[in-house]
């Protein structure tokens, strides 16, 4: 019970989590992922795909006193990513794939996997670690994105770096949404994706179950939250059973994957809606500039000129006016 209560004693303040990111770092899952790194010993851990830092950084402030090493593995770093190298000797950045980097890096203690969300990438990486591990008992692993959107749909980032029989039939600039295994009119927006959920050799969660089917020995368990998570270890761990006990309460709760999908749905909407604002002030925008065209043109002064003239039309738009309606918006927005 000293793992769970360890849990509850976390402060949520210490993880600076951005609103804005809307659950996509696994840094919101801090309460359960620290624990287990702790129970199994960790003193080194993988990041495969860093992506901002955000993650990396509460990696940073874990290790900080246990004298851990963070390995962070992205070939497109850049921005904060490369301060935070830049800043903390203890974090080793590389600039690589993750299929390329796990074959020499000496193996860490745990690995967290949070790069390509497609079934050959993560499958790839399952496999080369396995091979790696000595005796069959890998590192604690940590896989994000096994829920909605891509437990059962892979996305490419890169589609020319996974081979092309090793792709689902794919869908350009498309968008997607909960409950519609194609394509959306509105939803999350993808460069890449496969154009139907679910079947095989397709998502995430897909490659991590059938990796645990095909090697004996292994402990899955899948946190529904923050677009879920997977704790995969070797049974006979000697701090299996300690992991086990952390991540209990959680796994596939039907609570928690209720609470998840209803956050995930007000997410959507939330993006759509942004979008739709997004689109109605570049209207507002292209209407003011045709406004104020308007306003210093010739041809305005002498249509404002003549309707005077004709007071008794009821139609006349006076400079004033538009000048007014103009003002109105600005202190609107």
């Amino acid at each position: 019970m000293d793992a769970i209560r360890s849990v509850a004693r976390m402060d949520p303040a210490d993880h600076q989590i951005d609103p804005e990111e809307l659950g996509y770092s696994l840094a919101n899952l801090a309460e359960i992922m620290f624990p287990c790194l702790d129970a199994a010993g960790a003193r080194s851990v993988a990041e495969i795909g860093a992506f901002t830092g955000s993650l990396t950084r509460e990696l940073l402030a874990w290790g900080a006193s246990r004298d851990a090493r963070i390995t962070a593995i992205d070939p497109n770093a850049e921005g904060k990513l490369v301060e935070l190298a830049n800043e903390h000797s203890e974090l080793e950045l590389l600039y690589e794939r993750s299929n390329e980097a796990l074959r020499h890096i000496e193996l860490p203690d745990a690995v967290i996997f949070d790069g390509d969300h497609n079934y050959y990438a993560v499958s790839q990486d399952l496999e080369l670690i396995e091979e790696r591990s000595p005796d069959g008992q890998i590192p604690l692993l940590i896989v994000h994105d096994v829920s909605w959107p891509h437990g059962r749909r892979d996305v490419y980032f890169e589609p020319e770096a996974i081979p092309t029989d090793d792709r689902q039939p794919m869908a350009h600039e498309v968008k997607i949404a909960p409950g519609n295994p194609g394509l959306a009119d509105g939803g999350l927006a993808y460069n890449w994706i496969a154009a139907r959920e679910g079947g095989p050799r397709n998502g995430v969660l897909t490659a991590v179950e059938d990796f645990v089917s095909s090697h004996a020995g292994l402990r899955l368990a899948v946190v529904p939250a923050f677009f879920g998570f997977a704790i995969l270890w070797a049974q006979a761990a000697p701090w299996g059973a300690a992991v086990a006990e952390i991540v209990a309460p959680y796994d596939r709760d039907p609570l928690v994957e209720r609470l998840e999908a209803n956050r995930v749905a007000h997410l959507v909407e939330r993006v759509e809606l942004v979008e739709a604002l997004g689109k109605r002030d570049d209207r507002m925008a292209r209407q003011e500039k045709l406004l104020r065209r308007m306003l210093g043109s010739r041809a305005f002064g002498l249509a404002e000129r003549i309707s005077r003239l004709r007071r008794g039309s009821g139609a006349v738009v006076t400079r004033q006016e538009v000048e007014r309606a103009l003002e109105d918006d600005e202190h609107s927005g």
